[in-house]
């Protein structure tokens, strides 16, 4: 009998390892952390968002939002505005040194997912990804007794 892949195991190690490398490349050759170089991203495709809403596409916790915003605004890679219609709150853009960091980030990105897919078949990367889109809206539940 074979031994049933530890799935669970091996999604946490493999998480864990492709962030710690693509921080590690994107600190080297941007100075920018890659959780910042995520947020621009996301900014990017949400302009005016607030930092409630970009918690939750990066599903983050506000008090970390507030303090990943704070770095990016310090280094200027986004610009905060107050909202027209909510006093409490700031709408983020993406500054012209934070576009000039995704346009430095394209071809890393190329490169981690070229690497990503380096020995899969066309056919094994749609049953991984149908894995992993699977995966991502999984909200576990305790086992009935």
């Amino acid at each position: 009998m074979s031994k049933k892949p530890r799935l669970f195991h091996l999604l946490a190690q493999a998480k864990q390892n492709l962030f710690r490398s693509a921080d590690r490349l994107f600190t080297d050759e941007l100075k920018v952390s890659g959780t910042q170089v995520v947020a621009l991203f996301a900014i990017k495709e949400h302009p005016d968002c607030q930092l409630k809403e970009l918690a939750q596409v990066l599903q983050l916790q506000n008090s970390a939002i507030t303090g990943l915003v704070g770095r990016m605004e310090d280094n200027g890679l986004v610009q905060k505005a107050p909202s027209s219609t909510d006093g409490r709150a700031s709408l983020l853009n993406i500054s012209p040194q934070g576009a000039a960091v995704i346009a430095a980030a394209q071809p890393l990105l190329q490169s981690i997912n070229a690497q990503l897919v380096q020995g899969f078949s066309t056919e094994e990367m749609a049953t991984i990804a149908r894995f992993l889109d699977h995966a991502k809206q999984l909200d576990f539940q305790r086992p009935a007794d």
